[in-house]
């Protein structure tokens, strides 16, 4: 069965390591799901007086959600959270009240950073918001990538075998998690 899996990257850099590990995700993807890059850097920031008749990036961005059968969420930590690009995103996407595009969807995490933290404090603060929006989250397992610097070859490809097999047992758990999840 096909899955479609919306990828939402935190960082809105254009050489954002985020970005990278997202985009080496889809070659190690299991048969049949399909990752599709929602971008989130043309929203404009949440305003609660436009909920109600949202600009046509917000009414775009929610469709592309909507399409999807699960929501892959990968993000940088900035100060020990989640960036505010994601967070708004995260709630364009729940609004208006009783029409959130993310009830249901089966969701997962990855974090990354040039640290030893691997953006745990991120990873956490977004499955804390991921509860409240009724999505199950993947718990297990978990990804934290550590020293995101060393990761990429010269051509963009991961440069270790070891990361590879981590992340292709991840997205395998992943596809497995959609069909136990999907609504």
């Amino acid at each position: 069965m096909t899955q479609t899996v919306a990828v939402l990257v935190g960082s809105l850099r254009k050489e954002s390591l985020t970005r990278k590990l997202a985009l080496a995700l889809a070659p190690l993807a299991p048969k049949g799901m399909n990752l599709k890059m929602v971008e989130i850097g043309d929203l404009p920031l949440f305003n609660a007086d436009h909920e109600n008749d949202p600009p046509a990036a917000v009414k775009a961005f929610k469709k592309a959600i909507e399409a999807a059968d699960a929501v892959l969420f990968a993000t940088p930590e900035y100060n020990r959270s989640v960036p505010g690009a994601l967070k708004n995103a995260i709630d364009w996407g729940s609004r208006p009240y009783g029409m959130s595009s993310w009830s249901g969807k089966p969701a997962a995490v990855i974090s990354q950073s040039m640290g030893a933290l691997s953006g745990f404090g991120a990873n956490h603060h977004l499955r804390q918001s991921l509860v409240f929006l009724n999505m199950p989250t993947m718990a297990q397992p978990e990804a934290y990538i550590a020293n995101s610097t060393t990761l990429f070859d010269d051509k963009g490809g991961l440069a270790k075998a070891e990361t590879k097999d981590f992340l292709t047992q991840f997205m395998a758990a992943f596809g497995q998690w959609i069909s136990t999840h999907r609504a």
